[in-house]
């Protein structure tokens, strides 16, 4: 693997990105000053599939709405059949700092992945910080990943040694620890790890939550309270389940496949690529994917970027060959 990139001028960043962030994304602000109630609601103004022109249309065989009973209660479920589908599922746990976002935000991205790879996707409506806090998003997580590992998965014609998990940003933290998680209780493992921008860590001591402090959709310095939402009094932000990148490369081996992708204009790029560093050290088996001219947050913005489309189309592709591998 490569050595940490660095962000270089603002020159270098995709024009359509500048341009959806200088006009219909000039007021989205991940972390940023405004209450996050506020937050939550602009999100799905801008982002959500049925406000974007023509983002019910993106090609998909039938989006199906259903849910499990989970620990903690209901946990809607919003699923994405392609119209090449195999056998294999995606459990996919949005990002938003654990505090904002809803599978509306992520729909139309998510469609493209699902067509790209051939794996239906498994949108989790899980619950948001910080009125419910950490574990209440694992647990929920991995019931869903049991539901489409057991009975239930098989009579929707999942391989339940397919089931692989996967998240953007916070939603990648969450699948880097429940893979942890698994793994520590000796419990059936997901198939493999798609990892987007993971919030591996808190980035308080990398370069590029400085090179990139604000002015990129992801403000760096409100991960800092996304992080205090979502941590109980009392859990460390060193804890194995909650920082996977502060762990020792020693405890990291045996996990499942990853492919990491990064951002150049990312506060968490460091972090991200760190994480897929360690992940192969300890001899798992990693690709990391680092989009130099792009930001945190990519897979939402394909409507007002072509950049962003591709590269959205590139992580259908990654997932089809994960779950390809899984084959072999």
């Amino acid at each position: 693997m490569c050595s940490i990139p660095t962000t270089g001028d603002r020159s270098t960043i995709s024009l359509s990105v500048r341009a959806f962030l200088n006009g219909d994304g000039k007021d989205l602000h991940l972390g940023g000053d405004e209450d996050f109630h506020a937050e939550r609601r602009k999100r799905t103004e801008i982002l959500g599939i049925h406000r974007i022109p023509g983002g019910i249309d993106v090609p998909i065989a039938g989006v199906e709405f259903t849910g499990i009973r989970g620990p903690h209660g209901g946990v809607p479920i919003r699923v994405l059949h392609p119209n090449n589908a195999g056998d294999a599922a995606l459990v996919y746990m949005h990002g938003g700092g654990y505090t904002v976002g809803a599978a509306d935000d992520f729909e139309r991205g998510l469609r493209i992945i699902a067509e790209e790879s051939g794996v239906q996707i498994y949108i989790v409506e899980y619950r948001l910080a910080p009125e419910w806090k950490y574990p209440t998003q694992l647990d929920e997580y991995e019931a869903v990943v049991r539901w489409l590992q057991g009975r239930e998965g098989e009579q929707r014609g999942v391989n339940p040694d397919k089931v692989f998990g996967g998240g953007d940003s916070a939603g990648g933290n969450m699948t880097a620890a429940l893979a942890l998680r698994l793994k520590d209780q000796g419990k059936k493992n997901l198939a493999g790890q798609l990892l987007l921008y993971p919030e591996a860590r808190v980035p308080f001591d990398t370069p590029a939550c400085v090179e990139n402090n604000s002015g990129y959709y992801l403000e760096a310095n409100g991960i800092f309270s996304f992080a205090d939402h979502y941590l109980p009094r009392g859990t460390p932000p060193s804890d194995r389940y909650i920082s996977p990148g502060m762990q020792d490369v020693e405890k990291l081996k045996d996990l499942p496949p990853a492919y990491v992708f990064t951002c150049g204009f990312d506060p968490l790029r460091d972090v991200g690529v760190e994480y897929a560093h360690k992940l192969s050290r300890a001899g798992n088996r990693v690709k990391w994917v680092h989009h130099p001219n792009l930001t945190h947050g990519f897979i939402q913005f394909g409507f007002w970027s072509k950049d962003c489309e591709e590269a959205t189309k590139g992580v259908g592709k990654a997932l089809k060959a994960l779950a390809e591998e899984q084959q072999e």
